[in-house]
């Protein structure tokens, strides 16, 4: 569109050159040129004023300094702040999210796209939906949204009380006996390390007996004694169910769950434990490394789509969906959840968010800005001044008519 804005441009001073040089030779033809002049001269004035004002929204036409031109590069700052306030005001405060949010039930059209995810009428729509996402992802800073991400996911988790919950979870699953084939599990992982380090603690044995066991053999017999013991005393725990050791593990840990429930000192000692892993330099590098791997699956996903939702798991969505469009309760209950968490995110963490977007397009360099809008006006930028060379020119023949009748 580029070549062809460019091309009637040149087309209309080309006729105008021609025109002009035949005017002359036949008095008969000069005043039909004339108007034919007109309206080449005025599409070229047209023409090269349109193409000076899109040209200067982008860049110096002609590399020339001339004031207010390349008004884009040059109030990049400006723009992404005023994209910013107007991402914030239309989208991210709450009362407009709720307002938006209000009589659209998004569990039943979310439920209709699940169930069939590939019908014609959505997959275009689902793949400039992935599109756009991955976009997204892929041009915002990846580091400041992850810290984000983690902020919000550590000060979520800084909030849950944990030792009740640990308490009723351990409850619930020795009311279930649950905790057995964990017990067994362990019990039989000990008596692994225990054989694995035989040696050592043969050896420990040997250091710690005294001349006369060594010079009698009887140490040997004390080490052998003592690991057949706890081979055979680890074996009958697990296989048998009322075995006296295994009955005080248990009342073990229903004193431990009860003091994880009631008892005030275990919970601060719960919640300083907590405190101290979310600082600890190991969790925040398993977060930034669990956040990567969601980040990378999230844009493979969204960047095939199709191979996200095939086999098993596109089925599991299916299934999904379909609950979703035919049970209205269900549509009730996530509806509302969704109108909760999405005014609770515009309410939290609009103003990041709106931050993140102003300083991740003043972050791109002048010409990336000038491209990505240019790109994405497309086609109409060049209307602009296939317009503006046509309605030129019509002006152009209209002024001559008139000049002529007056």
């Amino acid at each position: 569109m580029r070549l062809f804005a460019t091309g009637l441009l040149l087309a209309m001073a080309a006729a105008f050159i021609v025109l002009k040089r035949l005017a002359p030779l036949d008095p008969q033809w000069a005043a039909p040129l004339g108007y034919a002049i007109a309206f080449t001269e005025a599409a070229m004035v047209g023409g090269l004023a349109d193409w000076f004002a899109v040209t200067a929204l982008f860049r110096r036409p002609l590399g020339l300094p001339i004031p207010h031109t390349a008004i884009i590069p040059v109030n990049k700052d400006r723009i992404a702040d005023s994209m910013a306030n107007f991402l914030r005001d239309n989208f991210l405060t709450p009362q407009v999210v709720a307002r938006r949010l209000r009589g659209f039930n998004l569990a039943a059209s979310a439920g209709a796209f699940l169930a069939d995810p590939r019908r014609d009428e959505q997959s275009r729509l689902r793949a400039g939906a992935a599109g756009l996402v991955a976009d997204i992802l892929e041009s915002l800073n990846p580091d400041q949204l992850g810290g984000m991400v983690k902020s919000g996911l550590r000060r979520q988790i800084g909030k849950i009380d944990l030792a009740p919950l640990l308490g009723q979870m351990l409850a619930n699953a020795i009311a279930d006996r649950r905790h057995l084939p964990v017990l067994e599990s362990l019990l039989r992982k000990l008596g692994e390390v225990i054989e694995a380090n035989e040696p050592m603690i043969r050896e420990m044995i040997h250091q710690r007996a005294n001349t006369i066991m060594r010079w009698t053999g009887l140490d040997e017999r004390l080490a052998n004694g003592v690991l057949d013991g706890t081979y055979r005393l680890l074996a009958e725990i697990i296989v048998q169910p009322d075995h006296p050791l295994r009955g005080k593990i248990n009342d073990a840990l229903a004193r431990l769950a009860d003091d994880l429930r009631e008892d005030p000192t275990m919970r601060l000692r719960v919640e300083r434990i907590k405190l101290e892993l979310l600082e600890n330099p190991a969790v925040t590098a398993w977060l930034d490394a669990m956040w990567e791997r969601a980040r990378e699956a999230l844009l493979r996903a969204v960047r095939n789509p199709g191979k996200a939702l095939a086999g098993s798991l596109g089925e599991s969505i299916g299934q999904l969906g379909r609950a979703l469009g035919e049970d209205p309760r269900l549509q009730v209950l996530v509806n509302r959840f969704v109108r909760r968490t999405l005014v609770g995110i515009a309410s939290r963490y609009g103003s990041e968010i709106v931050r993140l977007v102003s300083e991740t397009v003043k972050r791109w360099d002048a010409k990336t800005v000038s491209d990505r809008i240019e790109g994405a006006v497309g086609r109409d930028l060049q209307f602009i001044r296939i317009n503006g060379t046509l309605v030129g020119g019509l002006v152009g023949l209209a002024i001559h008519a008139l000049e002529r009748w007056i």
